[in-house]
């Protein structure tokens, strides 16, 4: 019984640390897309990236998650993502792609160290992504 008290004691302990790590990510971020899209920054990069968005069913807003995601990592994308005010389906779709292709600049440094060909998998990773998202938009 000992065992078990100190065995949910520690995990307990390893869930609120992960926790507080998570949140040191997300809530940040989720402030900074709040304070850029009440400045307007994110109305002027979904204007910009509008029209590309639109292969992915998506809108223009919808390009911070994705390079959030591409380039910090999931954490920090949906942090992102909360800010905005997407569907289910919107969400389905930049999730898919993220899956796919996230942080990109920690995971190639540790390709790196593997000795692996860091751009080759990272343009695979991210043209995956882009047409897992075309495709997604056409069949959701």
């Amino acid at each position: 019984m000992v065992n078990l008290f100190n065995a949910v004691k520690k995990g307990c302990k390893k869930a609120f640390v992960t926790y507080v790590d998570l949140i040191k990510v997300i809530v940040p971020v989720y402030i900074l897309i709040t304070f850029l899209k009440n400045v307007g920054i994110i109305e002027y990069l979904a204007g910009f990236f509008s029209p590309m968005m639109q292969l992915f069913g998506l809108p223009g807003e919808a390009v911070v998650v994705l390079m959030t995601g591409y380039f910090l990592n999931l954490y920090a994308a949906i942090g992102a993502i909360s800010s905005l005010q997407l569907g289910v389906r919107e969400i389905t779709i930049l999730g898919t792609m993220l899956g796919l292709a996230h942080s990109l600049i920690i995971e190639g440094a540790v390709m790196k160290k593997m000795k692996v060909n860091v751009l080759n998998l990272v343009i695979l990773r991210v043209v995956s992504s882009l047409i897992v998202g075309v495709i997604l938009n056409l069949i959701l």
